[in-house]
């Protein structure tokens, strides 16, 4: 009976093994942030849902989504978010169309695609995701579909700017208003991805890409602030703020939602990336104010000054990394006990309203923090269940 019993548990023990090297189950705890977030902002059929903007589905939101997934080893939403994002956002096939960047309710009440631009932030997080989903999980269909997507974002999305070098538009249309003029996203020039692009595609354009970070954050800084959008042409400057579908609107140059994902991009980058280093210099006036402030501003100008001080949760949470870079203790401190501060024990998520954002910011930010999620210098992602 011992030997049976002993023999039946070696055989329960290599197929649950070999299920678990397929990514078939689960080896850590799993992430209670991520079953929060997904509780509140993840639908059944595989979108996650931003209820402060009426309901709707953004690419970034899905991309962000997958990424989570793969960290959190929850294949089954990570299968669904790709497959509602194709069938939604792609016209049914990723490997031929860049996803749409808005879906939601139209004014005419049907539920359908807003705006057919792609958003090259979006796209680069989500071919990365599906790379590495593909490595970790050992599955060759994931590989080959980032590997379509990024050939895609290559063709559509990578231009050479004259005085600046090859860089990455914000999307395919509408950044480019004139002969000599280029508008450009900092925070859509994620360091670690762009360095995972260019060892695994060293024929691409991507080293060149990531080496125009540096000097698109630090020529354009606002008083050693990131700005959200940048003018790249005869110069580099703070520019206004642009429209999601591309062009420039109205308004003054600033640096707010959009920018300060830059600060945590360079934060959680492994410290050697290329690029890193460079990008932090440049960026001295967000260091020098959380020395004399409790939160970081929401939004300053062109020229580094406050328009509007204490930043949401998510903006706190973007700056842990950033100042644990610059091993500024006290500020890491400060900063990791407002966002702790912040959370709604109830519902498990972050400030006032649980806003999309924020949780997104929150979410890289602790995954960082608790080592859920971390990367090498050419971008490779290492997560804890693995």
């Amino acid at each position: 009976m011992r030997c049976k019993s002993a023999a039946r548990s070696v055989v329960v023990l290599g197929v649950t093994l070999a299920a678990c090297l397929q990514g078939g189950c689960r080896t850590d705890p799993g992430w209670p942030l991520w079953e929060s977030y997904t509780s509140n902002a993840f639908d059944a059929q595989g979108r996650i849902v931003d209820h402060s903007a009426g309901d709707r589905t953004t690419s970034e939101g899905q991309a962000y989504g997958m990424f989570f997934a793969l960290v959190a080893n929850d294949r089954a939403r990570f299968e669904k978010l790709v497959n509602w994002t194709q069938d939604n956002l792609a016209g049914g096939d990723l490997t031929v169309r860049l996803p749409a960047w808005s879906w939601g309710k139209a004014s005419d009440g049907a539920w359908k695609t807003l705006d057919q631009n792609p958003s090259s932030d979006a796209d680069l997080w989500m071919a990365y995701s599906l790379l590495e989903a593909g490595r970790l999980w050992h599955d060759p269909r994931y590989e080959s579909l980032g590997r379509m997507m990024v050939s895609l974002i290559a063709k559509q999305e990578v231009t050479l700017v004259p005085r600046l070098g090859t860089t990455l538009l914000p999307g395919p249309f509408g950044f480019h208003p004139d002969a000599g003029t280029w508008i450009l996203n900092p925070s859509y020039l994620q360091p670690s991805v762009l360095s995972y692009l260019a060892a695994m595609f060293p024929q691409g354009p991507w080293g060149a890409v990531l080496s125009s970070l540096p000097r698109i954050v630090t020529e354009s800084s606002g008083g050693g602030f990131a700005m959200d959008w940048v003018t790249a042409g005869s110069s580099l400057g703070p520019a206004a703020k642009s429209g999601a579908t591309g062009g420039t609107g109205t308004g003054s140059a600033a640096g707010s939602y959009d920018a300060i994902r830059v600060y945590l991009w360079l934060g959680i980058a492994d410290a050697e990336t290329p690029g890193v280093k460079e990008s932090l210099a440049g960026l001295s006036g967000m260091a020098t104010y959380l020395k004399q402030h409790p939160a970081p501003p929401r939004r300053v100008d062109e020229n580094g000054a406050v328009a509007e001080a204490d930043g949401p949760v998510g903006f706190s949470a973007a700056v842990v990394p950033y100042v644990h870079a610059l091993s500024m203790k006290q500020e890491e401190k400060l900063q990791t006990d407002r966002v702790a501060g912040m959370r709604d024990p109830a519902s498990g998520l972050y400030g006032r309203g649980a806003m999309y954002y924020d949780q997104n910011l929150v979410l890289f930010s602790t995954g960082w923090s608790e080592q859920r999620l971390r990367f090498d210098r050419q971008g490779r992602l290492k997560v804890k269940w693995r």
